[in-house]
């Protein structure tokens, strides 16, 4: 099967893709090794859509995002993403929080974002649900959250009805160039040749990448999501902590969606499936609590993990690749390519049309890496 271009994973970012390239007329198929559609970390994360808490590498595709892509996205989708811009407060519950959270928005004030430090009494006054517990916060306005599987199917269904193909369990096993150029991928049932290659596939990236000899410097991390029954309205922002335990925000149903890490998964028996765990989820718990007394007698009615593809510096890579034309890689999002994802989709298809960037991805750049080993030398 050829097509114009051919993207690899269907989450989120793969879809996005997907759908601003066929907006600008290209014919793509994406290839996604599950069954189900946004199967891995698209629909495992708390919904954040944020600019507050980021690297200064991936902040402008951020505030691109949320100040072009997010507002209208619902409609120009047709379909409602949940998408929420009340803001987001990072709490911290020590003095070192304090001061991570303070250079943290520091960075980012810099970078001309709209986020400030607050005492006890402003947090409270935002959100009067939080703990005691919490000594600040940093808090930026023009943040919010979305929901990841309402958003992710959003961009599959507006993707098809552009004419895009997609087809589930195909296992890509390989990229194979021809005349130097990225051109076919090989998978466990068929062969996909295109102009361009799209490699959106999360940690799987590294793999695939590694087929025409590029390597990713990657490795994965198992975060976990739980849902909570529905819950009177309590507040709309979106939460996070200096330590980064915990995320999450309130649905419209009224449920939580919160994600979370402990740090014992790196103890857990890795089969190559991701889990939840007996003591893992209880401890996430634990530590919600004590920013959230309210939730003690929450109910969870679901929890379930996958694999954040975490690079070795922190952000992503969105790029093409001289070593291997017609390659374009949009990998590495290190549990936060959410959020950015709209953006993301956008600056894929003005690298595949040979455009200039509508925001500044310098810093996402794959020759980051070369850099770095040419300068050791």
């Amino acid at each position: 099967m050829t097509g114009d271009v051919i993207v690899i994973g269907a989450g989120i970012i793969g879809s996005a893709s997907a759908y601003y390239l066929a907006k600008r007329g290209y014919k793509v198929i994406v290839l996604e090794k599950s069954d189900i559609i946004g199967n891995g970390g698209s629909s495992r994360n708390g919904g954040g859509v944020r600019q507050s808490g980021r690297d200064p590498r991936e902040l402008p595709i951020a505030m691109y995002g949320i100040n072009n892509l997010w507002p209208t996205l619902s409609e120009e989708l047709g379909y409602d993403v949940e998408y929420h811009k009340k803001g987001n407060l990072r709490l911290g519950k020590t003095e070192k929080h304090l001061e991570t959270l303070k250079k943290l928005a520091d960075k980012a004030s810099a970078c001309g974002l709209d986020v400030r430090m607050i005492g006890p009494k402003e947090v409270k006054e935002i959100n009067p649900y939080l703990s005691d517990e919490v000594i600040g916060a940093s808090w930026c306005p023009t943040d919010g959250h979305a929901n990841p599987l309402k958003a992710t199917l959003a961009y599959y269904m507006a993707a098809r009805r552009l004419g895009v193909t997609y087809i589930t369990g195909e296992s890509v096993q390989e990229i194979r160039k021809v005349h130097g150029r990225a051109r076919i991928v090989v998978t466990n049932h068929d062969t996909y040749e295109g102009e361009y290659i799209v490699l959106a596939a999360g940690y799987e990236s590294r793999r695939i990448a590694g087929t025409v000899g590029i390597d990713i410097p990657m490795v994965r991390k198992l975060i976990e999501c739980l849902v909570t029954e529905a819950e009177p309205k309590m507040f709309e922002q979106m939460l996070g902590t200096a330590e980064a335990d915990f995320y999450g925000h309130q649905t419209n149903h009224g449920s939580f969606v919160i994600g979370g890490s402990t740090g014992f998964e790196l103890y857990k028996k890795d089969n190559g499936t991701p889990v939840n765990y007996s003591d893992t989820v209880p401890c996430i718990c634990r530590g919600i609590i004590r920013y959230i007394p309210r939730l003690k007698d929450a109910k969870i009615v679901r929890a379930w993990a996958g694999w954040s593809d975490n690079m070795s510096d922190g952000v992503p890579v969105i790029d093409t690749v001289s070593e291997v034309p017609g390659l374009v890689l949009a990998c590495g999002f290190t549990g936060h390519g959410f959020g950015i994802a709209p953006g993301v989709g956008t600056v894929v298809s003005q690298l595949v049309a040979g455009e200039e960037p509508v925001c500044d991805i310098s810093g996402l750049k794959y020759d980051r890496f070369y850099a770095k080993d040419v300068a050791k030398k």
